[in-house]
């Protein structure tokens, strides 16, 4: 796991690129990236944190579901589930 020190962005540039940081450090390609702006506003509307990954498995039922974000955003896990379910008779 990656710590990742950044100074509090004052305007909309140094938060993209905070954000460009974080996913190349963290390799979410090709997971696309939502930067909000420096008023939070769409934070504050749909209150984004913590996040989460889920996979319905073919039976229906969940499968997978990953910790609470951020650090528990782990797209690696999600990807090792799918795989598994992939395995699975139908």
């Amino acid at each position: 796991m990656y710590t990742i020190l950044v100074e509090d962005p004052t305007n909309l540039n140094e938060r993209l690129q905070v954000a460009q940081t974080c996913m190349t450090k963290l390799a979410l390609e090709p997971i696309p990236a939502v930067v909000d702006r420096l008023d939070d506003k769409t934070n504050k509307a749909y209150a984004g944190w913590p996040d989460r990954l889920y996979l319905v498995g073919k039976d229906g039922r969940l499968a997978f579901a990953g910790g609470k974000g951020p650090f528990g955003f782990k797209p690696a896990e999600l990807e090792a589930a799918i795989r598994n379910e992939l395995k699975k008779e139908k």
